[in-house]
């Protein structure tokens, strides 16, 4: 096992060098699936931490170069400690960006109300009956567009801005993974002249 694999893992990653060395090991010296493997221990590690309160936490604001967007970022964490961290600093950053670049309405799927959510369905559904499709087909384009809907207006659901591979949420969980703690979008605004 090459000590310069173990050290890009950790670099493209920010794990631990112990955690980079056993996910190496486990994927036999591919990089590739040892990102796999860490992802998934990530997410197992969100999991885990998911009903613990966070409440401590920052508030963060972005204001564009063009001075005519703006945004407020609640986010939350379990210790004072971890909200002081340069992680929790840059991982408040990059999701201001993401709510500055890509404007999303919501924090998670369970925000939209089910009024909205039908109201989007039913619009589809008749959009589609109205193109000639059979009741069954415009049903199943309605459940997509709504299923869209909420990828492009839910904050957790959107691909990152500078990784399109990966969901904001899948972001959180990586620095969950790194930091230990749960971390918890609570709320955010946007503003825009």
């Amino acid at each position: 096992m090459s000590i310069e694999l173990i050290k890009q893992l950790r670099d493209e990653t920010g794990v631990s060098l112990n955690e980079c060395k056993k996910a190496i090991q486990e994927a036999d010296g591919d990089l590739e699936k040892a990102k796999d493997i860490l992802k998934k221990k990530g997410q197992d590690i969100a999991a885990k931490k998911a009903g613990r309160e966070a409440g401590e936490g920052r508030i963060s604001s972005y204001i564009h170069d063009n001075q005519k967007v703006g945004v407020l970022l609640d986010l939350r964490c379990e210790s004072d400690f971890v909200a002081k961290s340069d992680d929790f600093k840059n991982l408040s950053k990059e999701i201001t960006l993401q709510i500055a670049a890509m404007g999303p309405q919501f924090v998670k799927e369970e925000d939209i109300s089910q009024q909205d959510l039908e109201k989007e369905r039913d619009f589809h559904f008749q959009k589609a009956i109205e193109d000639g499709k059979p009741e069954e087909v415009a049903k199943k384009i309605s459940d997509g567009k709504v299923q869209s809907f909420a990828k492009d207006y839910c904050l957790l659901l959107q691909p990152w801005i500078k990784d399109n591979k990966k969901t904001i949420e899948e972001l959180i969980q990586e620095y969950v993974a790194k930091i230990g703690e749960n971390i918890v979008v609570a709320r955010f605004t946007r503003y825009e002249l």
